[in-house]
């Protein structure tokens, strides 16, 4: 009798494995960060800051989240997810999610970064806050276009330089010549 009873039960958690191992494998990366003390009025603020910054914030069991990772081929996820966890998954700008963490974590003691993994390495929580502490991503493009510009804007400069610098030269030598 108890097998029909656990059928419904393992049908749901079987569907909620399937659900995180579709998530894990369609995220750029996944931030584990522990929830516990945090007021339904913080997580929904944290999860409105997430969405903004391309991520879904999602509070699964532990053990139905270890059996997705490994289903999805994900290794290093179990070390993390111990306690009370929720998976912050990341399709975008990792960073921009990393410091919307952090900043929560900041506002809210009580949220914990954990880590998480990306490009199927596992990030520790000092690898998180290092994340977050980029620029974003537009800044960081601005600073690679001044940084291929700034040469190019110097040789224009050395360029524009040899002919007034010879210009200088005659006119000095004419003046010269005059006042002989």
């Amino acid at each position: 009798m108890t097998e029909v009873n656990d059928k419904p039960q393992r049908i749901a958690k079987a569907s909620k494995i399937d659900e995180i191992t579709t998530k894990l494998a369609e995220s750029d990366a996944v931030i584990v960060a522990e929830y516990r003390g945090l007021t339904v009025g913080q997580l929904a603020a944290l999860r409105r800051q997430l969405r903004d910054a391309g991520a879904e914030y999602k509070v699964y069991k532990n053990t139905l989240a270890i059996r997705a990772a490994a289903a999805a081929g994900i290794e290093g996820l179990d070390e993390i997810l111990v306690g009370p966890s929720a998976l912050a998954f990341v399709s975008g700008d990792v960073a921009a999610a990393a410091k919307a963490l952090k900043d929560g974590a900041k506002a809210t003691p009580a949220l914990v970064l954990k880590g998480g993994v990306m490009a199927g390495k596992t990030l520790s929580a000092k690898d998180i806050e290092a994340l977050a502490d980029l620029p974003s991503r537009e800044v960081l493009l601005a600073q690679i276009a001044g940084a291929f510009q700034a040469p190019l804007v110097k040789t224009a400069g050395l360029l524009q330089a040899l002919p007034r610098n010879l210009a200088y030269g005659l006119k000095a030598l004419i003046d010269q010549k005059e006042a002989a």
